[in-house]
């Protein structure tokens, strides 16, 4: 198991969908203490590869430092919270401006994804806001960055 710090480690957590009972106790935990969750899973980590956190944590600063390891998600299913407007939105670039326009759209944290395309749109974002207020300011801050030509979005309205 120590090779696990040896090689692109991350910590997840999954919340919801789960039997174990100790993990569907996180079912319960407010979406706005993800980081905590996060933090309890490197002690988790550490206990389990039987080093100190402190080992833990050095080396995940080494592998975000390197670039290695990007960061640090708790993923939710998609429809646990309801009060989450969901959309995708379609982006067209102008001319040769795409890297400044990713580089802007991944400051936006409720971009969640972002991926490029081929045909009439350069870029697709999956957006997830909190509020519709929130979503609207998301579509104006994209729609200002310069070098967004066009876009296009769609709410998701439900998962099938």
């Amino acid at each position: 198991m120590r090779r696990i710090l040896g090689a692109s480690a991350a910590v997840l957590v999954v919340l919801g969908g789960c039997a174990d009972p100790e993990l569907s106790k996180i079912r319960a935990i407010n979406t706005d203490r993800v980081g905590e969750v996060i933090e309890q899973a490197k002690y988790q980590l550490a206990d389990a590869l039987g080093v100190a956190r402190g080992t833990v944590q050095n080396r995940l600063d080494r592998l975000m430092e390197t670039g290695t390891l990007l960061g640090f998600t708790a993923r939710v299913r998609e429809d646990y919270d309801e009060r989450t407007v969901q959309a995708v939105m379609m982006i067209e670039v102008v001319g040769k401006s795409t890297t400044h326009v990713i580089r802007k759209l991944r400051g936006l944290p409720e971009i969640v994804a972002l991926h490029t395309t081929n045909g009439s749109w350069d870029l697709i974002g999956d957006i997830r806001a909190g509020s519709l207020a929130e979503f609207d300011r998301v579509l104006r801050e994209v729609r200002m960055i310069d070098g967004v030509a066009n876009s296009e979005t769609s709410l998701l309205l439900s998962s099938v």
